[in-house]
């Protein structure tokens, strides 16, 4: 559902996983295959959790399945594929394409991975089938998102193995000889 995908190598196993949604209401239209739920809506499936006010689903005539997240913000949170990673974003609107693959991110939008990695800007685009994000900074900026500017910190990985660098140990100088004297 939304945001299978919205992490890079999401776990694969959620999508065998069943789909549990709480929310104050809901209102389902099987006839258009559209259902909508609201307040303080909780999406779960395998590791996925999706928390937003407003969540509305749609599925089309090949079983694939669309949905927007709406909140202030809406987020979410997976753990990556192969890894004890997890992916954080949020945005006041969440939309996945699960025909596309794809996961747009849109007003304050951020995404966070463990180790420290941190990219924000009004939209930001997923395509999981090629693994390319694109992030853009709002035209009319709120004063509130300073220069409306894209924002990025990508913490440093040791040995490429997409973990955190290990903090530098801190030792001691060798003992340096003084000038022979002859």
């Amino acid at each position: 559902m939304l945001a299978t995908a919205c992490s890079a190598r999401a776990e694969r196993a959620d999508r065998d996983r069943p789909v549990n949604i709480e929310a104050d209401r809901m209102n389902a239209d099987d006839a258009q295959k559209t259902a909508v739920f609201e307040g303080r809506v909780v999406l779960t499936q395998g590791t996925l959790l999706i928390r937003a006010d407003r969540l509305t689903v749609r599925q089309d005539k090949e079983g694939f399945q669309s949905g927007v997240a709406l909140g202030k913000p809406a987020t979410f949170r997976q753990k990556r594929e192969g890894s004890d990673e997890y992916i954080d974003g949020e945005a006041e609107r969440i939309e996945y394409d699960g025909r596309a693959d794809r996961v747009q991110m849109f007003n304050r939008a951020r995404l966070r991975r463990d180790g420290g990695d941190d990219v924000r800007g009004n939209y930001i685009s997923y395509d999981s089938r090629t693994e390319h994000f694109s992030v853009q900074a709002a035209k009319d900026a709120p004063a509130e998102s300073r220069d409306g500017r894209v924002r990025a910190v990508i913490m440093p990985r040791k040995g490429g193995t997409g973990g955190p660098s290990e903090p530098l140990e801190l030792k001691p100088a060798p003992a340096i000889a003084g000038p022979r004297q002859e």
